[in-house]
Parts: C-alpha cells; sequence; structure tokens
C-alpha cells in the first residue's frame, strides 16, 4: 500500500444511500490514506458542507430526499463550493445519463459496478487536477477571469486550458486519461454556458480570459 502526503490530507465526502457500499468504499479509501465523510443523501451532504469542506466528493444519483443531480446543482451555486470536483458514482449506466451528469456539473462518471481502482485512480486524477488548478490561480499574475454567470468545474478549467493550447480532443482525452466522449461533452457545456458556437471561439475566449 502506498500512501503520500496530499493523501492522508485530502477528505472525501461520499453521498449513498447504499449502507453496504458506503461501509465498502469508505473503508476501502481510508485504508489509502483519505479521510472519508459519508451522507445518505443530497440534503444531508449540504449540511455537511456548512460545516465541513472537502476535497472532493463522490455521489450516487438515485437518493431519497434529494438526488445527485439536485444535490450538485445546488452545491455548484454557492461560490466557495463550485470548485468542488465531483465523482458520480451510479448504476445508472445509459450514454443519457452519463452526459446529464456531466451537463450537471460532474467531473468523472462512473457505473456501478465498478473496480476499486478504477475509483481510486479517478479520484487520485481528480484531485491532482484541482491542486494544480489552484496551485495555478494562487501563483499566476493574471489568473482566469470568466464574466459573472460562466461557473466551470475543475475538469472544464482544465479541459478549457487544453482547448487554449490548440489540442485536439483525443488527444485531451489521453492527456487527462479520460474518454474522447467525456472531452467532447464537456466541451459542449463550455459553448452552452459560454454562448459560444466552435471550438475555435471558445479558445478564443479562453486567451481573451487568461486561461492559455
Amino acid at each position: 500500500m502506498t500512501q503520500t502526503h496530499n493523501r492522508q490530507s485530502a477528505t472525501i465526502l461520499l453521498v449513498d444511500d447504499d449502507p453496504n457500499l458506503v461501509l465498502l468504499v469508505k473503508d476501502y479509501l481510508e485504508m489509502q490514506g483519505y479521510a472519508v465523510l459519508t451522507a445518505a443523501h443530497g440534503r444531508e451532504a449540504l449540511d455537511q458542507l456548512q460545516q465541513h469542506t472537502p476535497d472532493l466528493i463522490i455521489c450516487d444519483v438515485m437518493m431519497p430526499q434529494m438526488d445527485g443531480y439536485s444535490f450538485v446543482s445546488t452545491m455548484r451555486q454557492h461560490q466557495h463550493l463550485h470548485w468542488l470536483p465531483v465523482l458520480f458514482l451510479s448504476a445508472k449506466g445509459q450514454t443519457h445519463d452519463r452526459i446529464k451528469g456531466l451537463q450537471t456539473g460532474g467531473d468523472v462518471y462512473l457505473v456501478k459496478p465498478f473496480e476499486p481502482d478504477e475509483l481510486l485512480a479517478q479520484v487520485q486524477a481528480l484531485l491532482k487536477q484541482t491542486a494544480r488548478l489552484r496551485e495555478q490561480q494562487r501563483t499566476s499574475p493574471t489568473a482566469p477571469t470568466p464574466p459573472p454567470g460562466v461557473e466551470l468545474t475543475p475538469t472544464e478549467t482544465r479541459i478549457l486550458q487544453y482547448v487554449a493550447r490548440g489540442l485536439a480532443n483525443r488527444e485531451i482525452a489521453a492527456e487527462l486519461h479520460v474518454s474522447q466522449r467525456t472531452v467532447e461533452s464537456h466541451v459542449s457545456n463550455m459553448l452552452g454556458k459560454t454562448g459560444l458556437h466552435n471550438r475555435t471561439e471558445l479558445a478564443r475566449w479562453a486567451m481573451d480570459h487568461h486561461y492559455a
């Protein structure tokens, strides 16, 4: 078992109404050195976020009281929380389910049943990606400044930086270790958020707002 200081200091909020899955995932992630908070549904998760700010959220979709989509949409409306990376973990595995998860504000969408090693790899990748973005924003003399009303997720921000550098969706997918379809969905989401029409306009927009 390999642990790093980053892992040991990272806190994950796990939101799922299946107690058996919560126990398994919580134990597995804690064995890898992460601290894990839990919530049984979206409303309980929002209560948790009033007391703690985790480094990453793992969220089911189908839950009582408040489902995962509603929870993430609500969470993204809070300025101090909108940067949090979100990994959807759901039994709903159709293409339209995955697309909805990404459009709602998820960064990664894994389908149950899943391989624990893949979950761990996605957690590690999201945490590293978010850490790089926050460090860049902290140290950059000209940090990204999207106009009011445009809220990008950490993954969208990272993809936008690659778009501004001229990388194709296939190349971006290889860099982020995700599918090309996932990249295409995020690009489509960003076009909708910015009101732009194509990748060329999106790349220019990214440079104008200092994402390049």
